[in-house]
């Protein structure tokens, strides 16, 4: 089966989490890293998740999964907790149209989580259509240790410079080719070395845009 990737807007809509082990917790961190509205519904919970509850960064519905626990939310995600309750996180899913995840279970799986690498707003996932995790998990550890912290510093400086080089280059071909010409030189590498002040000065040379020290 062939999957169709898509990065979703999750800032302030409800996301439920059905189980409260290591699972759970793994997806629940990334959740609310991307904005997520959290509510775990499970009789108990890691010593993390509990935490979480208790500081009122997730709402715990503290009893196993009934129908109408997913009311009003825009995901689904489940540990694989029996195929009772899959099942029925699953079939109420589908009645309200809510895309839907159960852990290694792909027949109750409409949308797969894939591993990712982050570095600031760079965002890196990997997927094996659900075939071997296994994989995607080593080529994510792989990629780690590949993609540094100037990667996030690079899109910071990108970010500051769309508004201005838009101004100055309103032609839309020249742009994107000056966008190659930075992100084939060796700005990324002058980072990576930790020289930010001789990155922009080489993206002043490369753009004609002076960039001011970013503040901490």
């Amino acid at each position: 089966m062939r999957y169709y990737p898509i990065h979703l807007d999750l800032r302030g809509r409800l996301v439920a989490v059905i189980g409260g082990g290591a699972v759970a917790q793994e997806k629940v961190e990334g959740l609310l890293a991307a904005g997520a509205r959290v509510k775990v519904v499970a009789p108990g919970l890691t010593p993390e998740l509990a935490r979480l509850a208790a500081e009122g960064a997730v709402e715990h519905v503290a009893r196993s999964f009934r129908d109408g626990d997913l009311e009003g939310a825009f995901l689904a995600v489940g540990e694989r907790l029996g195929a009772a309750i899959d099942g029925a996180v699953w079939r109420e899913a589908e009645a309200r149209g809510i895309p839907c995840n159960v852990q290694d279970d792909l027949p109750h799986c409409s949308f797969i989580a894939a591993s990712v690498v982050r570095r600031g707003d760079l965002t890196v996932t990997i997927s094996t259509s659900g075939k071997a995790p296994a994989l995607a998990v080593r080529l994510r550890q792989q990629l780690e240790r590949q993609l540094g912290a100037h990667y996030a510093r690079f899109l910071e400086i990108a970010g500051r410079l769309r508004a201005p080089l838009a101004e100055r280059l309103p032609d839309s071909a020249a742009r994107r080719e000056l966008w190659y010409r930075l992100v084939d030189s060796d700005v990324l590498e002058l980072l990576g070395r930790g020289d930010d002040a001789g990155a922009r000065r080489r993206v002043a040379e490369i753009t004609g845009v002076a960039l001011a020290e970013a503040g901490p």
